[in-house]
């Protein structure tokens, strides 16, 4: 069963990453792929999962959530990730993990951080060259957040529309569909490790708050301070707290060594 290997803190946005047992495609055919959507609809019923934006490729998935600090996203990735391998190993009348171990969980500041992320995910088939545009591709939260359907809906808009810090959820659309453009323009089709590989993605001053909070809650250490560069250690993972300039603020990012 799936189990998270980073520690969440109540009400952050959280992205979640995780593959295919040794990246195979398992999840190929898209009767597979709406079967981890189902089960996501019945997450969302049955923990109040707060769902920001999803996608479903051939060989992991893409989830970005929001904490409400009772544990359910550990519970709703219980649910939809081992209801989708039994259902696949069932049809297929096979054995074994259908899973990684592990799923991945980096923290995500608000705003402008959130907006980049979901541009990142969005765009996940398009650099994999799978299709030109994110609507072409029917397995993922971009078309809830254009059109929001009239029932089945998975996508909490008013809560995203929050996050990016919209003033009203009509505006929703409108920038969504902004920010994907100008993703495209920018060839935004490389992958950016930090957003699958982080503990946090955000200013310095988030990183440096999800980092104390991370270690209260696990004790992962005392920090060393060498020049401009912060260092957290854990048993089995060193996790690097970098800044670097961007425009008015510096970003940071909390990137696991792994």
């Amino acid at each position: 069963m799936t189990r998270a290997n980073r520690c969440f803190v109540p009400g952050y946005v959280w992205h979640l990453t995780h593959r295919c047992h040794q990246k195979d495609f398992l999840l190929k055919f898209r009767r597979d792929r709406c079967v981890w959507i189902r089960w996501l609809f019945e997450a969302r019923k049955r923990y109040k999962l707060c769902v920001l934006d999803y996608q479903v490729t051939s060989n992991h998935i893409h989830l970005l959530v929001r904490d409400r600090g009772e544990g359910e996203i550990a519970r709703s990735m219980q649910l939809v990730e081992g209801r989708t391998g039994q259902a696949y190993n069932c049809r297929k009348n096979r054995r074994g993990a259908f899973w990684e171990d592990r799923y991945h969980a980096t923290a995500v500041e608000s705003g402008e951080h959130l907006a980049r992320c979901m541009a990142y995910i969005d765009l996940n088939m398009v650099r994999a060259g799978m299709v030109a545009h994110p609507r072409r591709w029917p397995d993922s939260g971009y078309h809830e957040i254009q059109s929001p359907p009239c029932r089945y809906a998975i996508v909490n808009r008013q809560a995203l529309a929050e996050t990016l810090g919209l003033q009203r959820v009509s505006d929703l659309a409108a920038f969504h569909s902004q920010l994907i453009d100008t993703a495209l323009r920018e060839s935004q089709g490389r992958r950016v490790a930090h957003w699958t590989e982080a503990l946090a993605v955000g200013g310095c001053e988030f990183v440096d708050r999800i980092s104390y909070q991370v270690k209260k809650s696990r004790a992962v250490g005392v920090p060393a301070t060498r020049v401009g560069v912060s260092l957290v250690r854990d048993p089995a993972v060193a996790y690097l707290l970098s800044g670097r300039a961007g425009g008015s603020e510096k970003l940071g990012f909390l990137a696991a060594q792994i």
